[in-house]
């Protein structure tokens, strides 16, 4: 289904892009519903597309040897799946699976680095949303980290 306006004026995530950006986004995305269990992507897997959640819930995982996945964060409504696009070779760092059902943005990242490539002005709006939602996915990590109970002294 094709990403709408509504639908993307709606995410505080984009506030900051004029009309004329968030339309060039809602051309090169759709909108898609996943049940839970839904694996969108795997570590190692090619990094071609992104997600913003609209509802649901879906945990990011990394690989630890001898435990298999292991949660490394979930990810809400308003919140970006996926940053493994953003810098070449283009491949997931992590993985990721829907635990809820959940409806998302997805977003075709090599569409949207042509938009970035093609309009500067774009393209720094659009890097300034993305540091500051990875600067926050560090310092919900960093709050996690500091929460853990430490060993013995």
């Amino acid at each position: 289904m094709a990403t709408t306006m509504a639908e993307l004026d709606s995410l505080p995530l984009l506030t900051k892009l004029s009309h004329t950006q968030r339309a060039a986004i809602a051309g090169v995305s759709r909108v898609e519903t996943y049940a839970p269990r839904t694996r969108l992507f795997d570590e190692g897997g090619v990094a071609d597309q992104c997600w913003v959640v609209v509802s649901g819930c879906v945990v990011v995982d990394a690989l630890a040897p001898g435990r298999g996945r292991v949660a490394v964060q979930s990810v809400g409504p308003g919140e970006l799946v996926g940053w493994s696009w953003l810098v070449p070779p283009y491949r997931w760092h992590f993985g990721a699976t829907v635990v809820s059902p959940t409806r998302a943005v997805v977003v075709d990242t090599a569409a949207l680095r042509n938009l970035a490539d093609e309009d500067p002005a774009f393209g720094y709006q659009l890097s300034l949303i993305l540091v500051d939602a990875l600067l926050n996915r560090l310092q919900a990590t960093r709050t996690r980290l500091l929460d853990l109970p430490s060993g013995p002294s």
